[in-house]
């Protein structure tokens, strides 16, 4: 297993952490969840045991009981490891059990602690953007709860780049602790997050936690070109994510996984995993599994290396379009390209340079 600092903080977090989306299963979950204490005291140790050193839950799953079920599983091995979790969503009909403000955070984090069954969150994370809450109001409950000792971390999760710029700008202004971290989604199908999400991950040393990086079950194998997606499975479930922009080019994309991973006699997933895992910017990937067959299978990503010509083809393949203004920087032959922007402006060139062949030809 390897080991990447979390952003400018003194963590180091493991290449994979084990997510707890499928501990429990009510309030809206069971189409994703069916993992009772008993399994998650076995997919926890299998974890742990492959090297994992972080997991990552939440307050909105199943409502809180997957934080229940994650603090009984981890029972005396809860220091073992980095324990981040979130909070934000609404759980209720309660307008004010929902948001940043400051009320709502500390609320949060106090019954998340006695859920977890724990005196403090490592890493706890925004959920979401709230619009309406003033974002110095946040950064003052972030502040408290750090310098309290309830939080040694936090980060945000599902923000846009702007709003995590204003979230380090105004901590800094204002002399307050910022946020590590950020948690977004980010897949070989799904890549919007290099507009500009990876960008400012790699300009301000932001920690980048993948959530969903099978897209929820798309990219398991379980879907594909002229198939019924199996019942039990998320997709199989009707479960709402994710936003697929195009069918036809994702079944592409889960071929070519496919093809690869038979040159190396292993499965969909762990090629999916062993390419996003190396991604500019990338820190963790977060895996959630109902069974330990799954699990086992996703931790041997770590040991998967793909070739260069591997890795460029799925590239290619699944390279996002040049939007603007990326596009106009290169055809306009702009020079002095930020470092942050690089990896990913390489890409649109050649598209660019590709398209502008066949209008010639």
């Amino acid at each position: 297993m390897e080991y990447r600092p979390l952003g400018d903080s003194g963590l180091l977090v493991s290449t994979l952490t084990l997510g707890t989306v499928p501990f429990g299963g009510s309030n809206g979950f069971e189409k994703a969840a069916s993992v009772d204490t008993d399994g998650a005291r076995k997919l926890i140790d299998m974890a742990l045991d492959a090297g994992v050193n972080m997991i990552d839950t939440a307050d909105l799953y199943s409502i809180g009981e997957a934080e229940e079920i994650t603090g009984k599983a981890l029972g005396n091995k809860r220091n073992d490891i980095i324990l981040a979790t979130k909070g934000r969503s609404p759980l209720d009909n309660d307008p004010n059990n929902s948001g940043a403000s400051r009320y709502h955070l500390i609320r949060a984090v106090e019954a998340s602690l006695k859920r977890l069954g724990t005196d403090h969150i490592d890493l706890y994370q925004l959920h979401n953007w709230d619009g309406v809450t003033p974002i110095e109001e946040t950064l003052e409950a972030m502040h408290h709860l750090v310098t309290s000792g309830k939080v040694r971390y936090y980060g945000t999760s599902n923000y846009t780049g702007w709003q995590m710029m204003k979230m380090l700008g105004k901590s800094e202004a204002r002399n307050q602790i910022a946020p590590v971290s950020q948690q977004i989604y980010y897949t070989p199908e799904s890549r919007e997050a290099e507009y500009e999400l990876m960008p400012l991950a790699l300009d301000q040393n932001i920690g980048t936690l993948i959530w969903g990086p099978m897209g929820e079950g798309l990219l398991t194998g379980k879907v594909r070109r002229g198939q019924k997606t199996p019942s039990g499975t998320r997709q199989g479930n009707g479960w709402p994510e994710p936003y697929v922009h195009d069918m036809e080019r994702a079944y592409d994309i889960i071929e070519e996984m496919a093809a690869i991973g038979d040159a190396h006699h292993c499965s969909i997933p762990r090629v999916c995993l062993a390419w996003l895992k190396n991604r500019p910017g990338v820190t963790s990937l977060i895996i959630g599994a109902r069974t330990q067959e799954h699990l086992r299978d996703n931790l041997a990503a770590v040991d998967l290396q793909l070739s260069e010509e591997e890795t460029q083809r799925l590239e290619k393949l699944t390279r996002p379009a040049p939007l603007y203004p990326y596009w106009h920087r290169l055809v306009s032959g702009m020079d002095r390209l930020d470092p942050a922007e690089k990896p990913f402006l390489d890409g649109y060139a050649e598209t660019i340079e590709h398209r502008d062949d066949n209008r010639s030809a």
